[in-house]
């Protein structure tokens, strides 16, 4: 299965790519997609732009499910509108190309790929790098994005595994402990 992990931003947007054979994870593509209002653009050219970004890195790679973080509410109000209008682009474009997308709190991803919920960035890079083998560290929003793969990966396992022995039905109502899947 190949999976894209969207970290969404509205100055920097990561993504990455992995393929999944059962537990084995193969690295395929990471990068980020940037916005800036130093450009000149507008908020509304800013979406766009992660818009028509994430359109192209799921024709490039082919991606077969998507899996993006849920914003979480900051102190600044402001900056979190602006957050959910990016993530809000970057979540349209993954359903406008007919992907199902997974969503994850920075919790569920910290928890899932450093093991503990208050892994710093750095501590975030370092176990993606190792989970997946590469030579060096991905970039920071690169890392992250790597790692909604990674937990993608590993709840799909083990939803499959419950899904062979008891069918489940998707929740459409209501989000459970924090986390939403549908």
């Amino acid at each position: 299965m190949r999976i894209l992990g969207i970290d969404p931003g509205l100055q920097c947007t990561g993504f990455g790519v992995l393929d999944t054979d059962g537990p084995r994870l193969h690295y395929v593509a990471s990068g980020t997609i940037r916005t800036s209002p130093a450009d000149g653009a507008l908020l509304p050219a800013r979406l766009k732009v992660l818009f028509d970004g994430i359109g192209e890195v799921v024709r490039r790679y082919q991606p077969e499910v998507a899996a993006c973080e849920i914003v979480f509410v900051n102190v600044n109000p402001q900056a979190t509108l602006l957050l959910g209008q990016a993530r809000g682009a970057c979540l349209t474009a993954l359903v406008a190309n007919g992907l199902n997308v997974a969503e994850y709190t920075a919790l569920q991803l910290k928890k899932a790929v450093a093991g503990h919920g208050r892994a710093n960035k750095e501590q975030m890079q370092e176990m993606v790098k190792r989970l997946l083998q590469l030579p060096g560290l991905p970039g920071k929003d690169a890392a992250d994005a790597l790692g909604l793969a990674i937990t993608h990966a590993q709840v799909a396992r083990t939803t499959a595994a419950i899904e062979r022995v008891a069918p489940l039905r998707a929740r459409t109502h209501a989000a459970y402990k924090g986390g939403r899947n549908y």
